[in-house]
């Protein structure tokens, strides 16, 4: 797997992708305004195929995980982890101390994944998520990097 920076020409490919892992995907808009805004965007390769991607805000010294995503056929090997670990990489490269992220309290994979990875809880967001019965909280987790 090699990890790229995010281009416009990725967009097709990560939004392709981003639709089949998250119940409520990010828009074509958003990952156009990431770039735009200069966020942090990074896509996994496997033989010239987009199989994931990550994109992260920088504030000051923190760096704030807004998405990321693997094919669910390539899930649970390994992959996301890397991904995760070479953000975490160029983040702490860039200076960043600390690492953030939401999570939603009924996706428990996702929360033990960033567990395994380091990252604890330290607070709630209420009412961050969309979700079929109204909105969702979002689970606040941060590592130390």
């Amino acid at each position: 797997m090699k990890c790229v920076p995010l281009t416009a020409k990725d967009i097709d490919a990560v939004l392709a992708l981003e639709e089949r892992v998250q119940a409520y995907p990010w828009t074509r808009g958003n990952f156009v305004d990431a770039l735009a805004a200069g966020y942090d965007g990074w896509v996994a390769r496997e033989s010239d195929t987009v199989i994931g991607f990550a994109v992260l805000m920088r504030a000051v010294d923190e760096i704030h995980l807004l998405v990321i995503g693997i094919a669910p056929e390539l899930q649970r090997a390994g992959r996301g982890r890397a991904l995760l670990d070479f953000a975490t990489r160029q983040a702490r490269e860039a200076g960043m101390t600390r690492m953030l992220l939401e999570v939603r309290p009924s996706n428990a994979a996702a929360i033990a994944f960033y567990r395994q990875a380091g990252f604890v809880e330290i607070g709630r967001r209420r009412g961050y998520y969309p979700a079929s019965a109204g909105r969702e909280d979002a689970i606040v987790m941060a590592r130390e990097l």
